[in-house]
């Protein structure tokens, strides 16, 4: 960590939502990027939590309009694919593909990288995405208000757990975002 003033707690949150979403937000020349990510993750749960608050509004906005629990689940994490561009989702087919296909950590890491989607991970999108959408439909029939509040809190606590494995664990490449 450098010694340099903390800059203000809005211009972390604002550097968190630049990273974890595809919102069109400002940025002070030359704190764009890794650098600013990793000075400003005080703010992360927040921006997680505002993230989620997309999937909430969406999903009270497709009940509100009268859809049954299940499409508006659907609206509900099409809005949170959509808010994050589908960072995550990219991601886990990545991993998916890797771990599936490649036998050495040299061959995996190659195949991370490759920008095409294999078997794997179209069938870890599927299935993850089956398992997002009939877990909010099953939480939106047991109360709304608690779905909401699940989608902005699950916002808030996986950006914050994501951490995790960055500060466990040594990452695969020198020049990659775990590396910053």
């Amino acid at each position: 960590m450098n010694n340099s003033p903390r800059q203000p707690f809005h211009k972390d949150l604002l550097a968190c939502l630049r990273f974890f979403s595809r919102l069109d937000l400002p940025a002070e020349r030359g704190r764009e990027g890794l650098a600013e990510f990793a000075e400003a993750l005080r703010a992360l749960p927040l921006a997680g939590a505002i993230i989620g608050g997309f999937g909430a509004f969406a999903l009270l906005g497709a009940r509100a309009l009268g859809l049954p629990h299940l499409p508006a689940a659907v609206i509900a994490i099409g809005a949170l694919v959509m808010v994050t561009g589908a960072l995550h989702e990219d991601g886990l087919a990545d991993l998916a593909d890797g771990f599936g296909g490649g036998a050495t950590r040299e061959k995996k890491l190659e195949i991370m990288r490759d920008s095409r989607i294999g078997a794997y991970g179209a069938l870890a999108l599927a299935l993850t995405l089956l398992l997002r959408v009939s877990a909010t439909a099953a939480l939106a029939e047991r109360g709304l208000f608690i779905c909401a509040c699940a989608l902005v809190g699950a916002g808030a606590v996986s950006r914050a757990a994501g951490l995790a494995p960055l500060l466990l664990s040594a990452p695969a490449r020198a020049e990659g975002a775990g590396a910053a």
